[in-house]
């Protein structure tokens, strides 16, 4: 689920961002909190060995290990394979929500190009309509494993009132032929309606028939760019590559990062600090990008940064039943073409109105 706090940043400012800053749920402290301690508990046992287990002759050993760790252990450029990463995967997260597929063109066009409150025109605008969103349905559950544990069979579909009894015995002889995604089944049908609509006189001219298939297609390419998305991964070796590099970096550091008996008068060992602040720096902010990439880079489950698919499929049937239905009585009335003085939000505001009729005719 999706953390929403937007809301708190854009009323309160400044208090607002501090406020986001302690907040536990989706933060990059609950994804890097466990790694840290890890970290901190090797440190401390090395440091702890190098203090009080060591002889001398093994501690001089120790250190000349410390100093060529310290030398060596920038030469993985971390910070540039991380950024890019981080960046490619934020890319992909933010294009596959603008891929998400809404039923809400549809409808107004359902709407525009096949009016009248009539028994026929409302059997093709709610059929059209059901028929996109038993594909974004089908979609959701392939790649959505909350929405496949509501509609985890067919069945399910009927259930929740996608689908008829004939459809669903379609859609069970085409499991039989193949085990190809069902999601362009839905758009040949709602293709194939608008079709018939158009020869029966419901929808009066070949554009409005044209911006209708336009449109529903259009569904269609988003369905299958989400199931490209969700097959076709960013490559595993530049996921390994990255990851494998930010661990070895900080596992290099448990060594490179250890303070020195500062009598020694070894070069940038002149304090005991004991606590590797700067170390510790870095691993929160390194980790963290690594953590907001892992979490990003499959947004189709359950965790703090996934999108919420159940949700969008209930908000599509309420949109959809909105939109679709709208009645002659639930439109604005024209005004008369001398009005110019409209009270809008207690404020005068003056315009030039010319409505083409005092009443909405179908």
């Amino acid at each position: 689920m999706t953390v929403q706090y937007t809301d708190e940043v854009a009323s309160q400012g400044g208090c607002g961002s501090f406020k986001l800053l302690i907040r536990w749920r989706g933060s990059v402290y609950k994804t890097v909190w466990q790694d840290i301690l890890v970290y901190l508990i090797f440190y401390f046992t090395i440091s702890f060995i190098y203090r009080f287990a060591l002889p001398e002759k093994e501690r001089k050993i120790f250190e000349k290990i410390v100093l060529h760790f310290t030398h060596y252990r920038d030469v993985i450029p971390v910070s540039f394979v991380l950024g890019f990463y981080v960046g490619l995967v934020v890319g992909r997260w933010w294009d596959i929500y603008r891929t998400v597929p809404w039923p809400d063109a549809a409808a107004i066009l359902a709407a525009t190009y096949v009016p009248g409150m009539n028994r026929e025109a409302r059997r093709v605008r709610v059929t059209l309509l059901r028929y996109v969103n038993l594909s974004i349905a089908i979609t959701f559950a392939t790649i959505s494993p909350v929405v496949k544990e509501r509609l985890r069979t067919i069945y399910d579909f009927r259930r929740e009132g996608y689908i008829t009894e004939h459809e669903l015995h379609i859609l069970n002889k085409l499991e039989e032929q193949t085990d190809q995604h069902k999601a362009w089944v839905p758009i040949m049908w709602a293709c194939k309606t608008l079709q018939r609509a158009r020869h029966e006189g419901l929808i009066t001219c070949d554009v409005a028939l044209r911006a209708l298939i336009d449109e529903v297609l259009s569904i269609r390419l988003k369905c299958g760019s989400l199931l490209g998305y969700y097959g076709n991964n960013i490559p595993l070796v530049y996921t390994q590559v990255v990851t494998v590099a930010v661990y070895i970096y900080f596992a290099f550091s448990l060594l490179g990062e250890q303070f020195l008996d500062p009598t020694k008068g070894y070069s940038d060992q002149l304090v005991d600090y004991y606590v590797p602040l700067f170390a510790l720096l870095q691993l929160f902010f390194y980790l963290g990008w690594l953590n907001v990439a892992a979490a990003l880079l499959n947004p189709f489950g359950d965790d703090d940064h996934d999108f919420e698919f159940l949700k969008f499929l209930e908000r599509n049937i309420q949109m959809s039943k909105l939109l679709s239905e709208t009645a002659p009585s639930d439109l604005p009335r024209g005004l008369d073409d001398s009005v110019k003085h409209v009270k809008f939000h207690d404020k005068l505001v003056v315009e030039s109105i010319n409505y083409y009729d005092d009443h909405v005719t179908y």
